[in-house]
């Protein structure tokens, strides 16, 4: 066998493994690195956070790179086994050998990027962090892919594995002499560049990863347990009733009647913002209206309103279930006697075509299951407070968008704000009710009903 030929128990023909790992490196290598907008993080690390527009995009490309990521994994788990654990046996396995060193490359490379956007942006790397349901992605996946990047030991084969190929690079390239391999050693040229860095940098990295590390524990211990207040507090609070605004025990004004009357008018997609008139949580949150809720409506009307949803999530969706809400037990589907055991209400219609609406609602019921966020931080989208819910279910839908308002030194949307932004933007006011008197108005009586109501204040 002449010094530049491959052996011949590396041809792809007598290695169907070797063939795929090659199509996989082809079609990952223009992918590896996830490769988030620039200016959409400029914007983020400006704003302190991700709007929710920017929160969906941001997961795409991450749900994208975390796939490519796996595939990339799978061809080192198979090729670098069969290539050996060391020079005499990657001489032996040479094809096989730079598959592997192909993969990890990618892996790298595409690791050292994801780690630089997430250090020049705070709002990205915490994102990342979170664990996203839908999607599969479980909590700290940045935070591990950080670690991975700097680990001594992998650094050390990788190191290893990189002397070998420049040693080697001459019979690495004539691999392509094997119309089968060909692309694979061109792949291998194109990465020459980024590993001259990669090895400069390791150090730094290091030493980059243990600040961040001992940061983000002091962070999160310090967030566990200001959570854990705000939840203890919040679940505390929810409970309480204001004393001397109506009799113990008396039923709410919203009567079963009323309900029956209310949803032969709303349709799917409708916003109810709700009051309890001797709730505690009055004093805490701006203005009259403090809750809010989303309709979905029935079968029946989401298909009259040409917002039918897919099989699945209609299946979801069976009768008495007519609302999804976001209340201390969490983001959960609802039917209407729990959603509307309240005191008074008004609905907000928004300005959406079918298509656009189905949307939404497609995009809501993402978020069911949930637990709530009783720190009301919306930056974050694993726990949702009820006007988040509205928020990323309509923010950059067609034509509608929420700005988040500073309240306490946290970004959020208080049911008050809620409804000026919607008014600016056409949502209609259907219907109101308790604000008064306890009868259902419509139409400008609603309008009149809704603005006496915040005025009075």
């Amino acid at each position: 066998m002449s010094p530049n030929s491959a052996p011949m128990n590396d041809s792809t023909a007598a290695d169907p493994g070797l063939k795929h790992a090659i199509r996989v490196l082809a079609g990952a290598a223009p992918v590896a690195e996830p490769g988030f907008p620039a200016a959409l993080l400029e914007a983020a690390e400006a704003r302190g956070y991700l709007a929710a527009d920017e929160d969906e995009e941001i997961k795409v490309r991450y749900a994208q790179y975390l796939s490519v990521r796996a595939a990339l994994l799978q061809v080192m788990g198979a090729m670098e086994p069969a290539s050996g654990r060391d020079a005499r046996a990657w001489q032996e396995h040479l094809a096989r050998f730079a598959a592997a060193f192909g993969a990890a490359c990618l892996l790298a490379r595409g690791s050292l990027a994801l780690v630089a956007q997430g250090e020049t942006c705070r709002p990205l790397r915490k994102k990342l962090d979170e664990p996203d349901q839908l999607r599969g992605i479980p909590r700290k996946t940045f935070t591990g892919i950080y670690r991975a990047s700097t680990d001594t030991f992998r650094l050390g084969r990788f190191v290893a594995s990189v002397e070998f190929y420049y040693e080697n690079r001459s019979r690495i390239a004539a691999l392509a002499q094997d119309p089968a391999l060909d692309g694979l050693p061109a792949l291998l040229a194109e990465q020459e560049p980024w590993l001259a860095d990669f090895q400069a940098g390791m150090l730094r990295r290091r030493l980059n990863y243990r600040w961040f590390s001992f940061k983000r524990r002091n962070h999160s211990a310090w967030k566990q347990s200001i959570f854990g207040f705000f939840e203890w507090s919040g679940r505390s609070i929810s409970e309480l009733c204001l004393p001397g605004v109506k009799a113990a025990g008396a039923p709410k004004r919203v009567s079963a009647a009323l309900r029956e009357q209310i949803l032969g008018i709303v349709r799917p997609g409708d916003i109810f913002v709700t009051r309890h008139d001797d709730a505690v949580t009055n004093l805490f949150l701006p203005g009259h209206w403090p809750h809010a809720a989303l309709y979905l409506g029935s079968a029946e009307q989401r298909a009259a309103a040409g917002a039918t949803l897919p099989p699945p999530l209609e299946r979801r969706l069976a009768d008495p279930i007519r609302f999804l809400e976001a209340k201390k037990d969490g983001v959960l589907l609802r039917p209407a006697d729990d959603t509307l055991a309240v005191d008074s209400f008004v609905v907000l219609r928004p300005p959406l075509e079918s298509a656009l609406l189905a949307t939404a609602l497609t995009r809501a019921l993402d978020h069911e299951g949930k637990s709530f966020d009783f720190a009301f931080d919306f930056r974050k989208a694993d726990r949702l407070a009820c006007t988040a819910l509205v928020y990323r279910t309509y923010h950059a839908c067609g034509p509608l968008t929420f700005s988040l308002v500073e309240v306490s030194a946290r970004p959020c949307l208080p049911a008050e704000e809620l409804i000026s932004q919607a008014l600016a933007q056409d949502f209609q006011v259907v219907a109101a009710c308790g604000i008064g008197n306890d009868t259902i108005v419509t139409g400008t009586q609603a309008e009149l009903a809704l603005h006496a109501s915040r005025s009075a204040l």
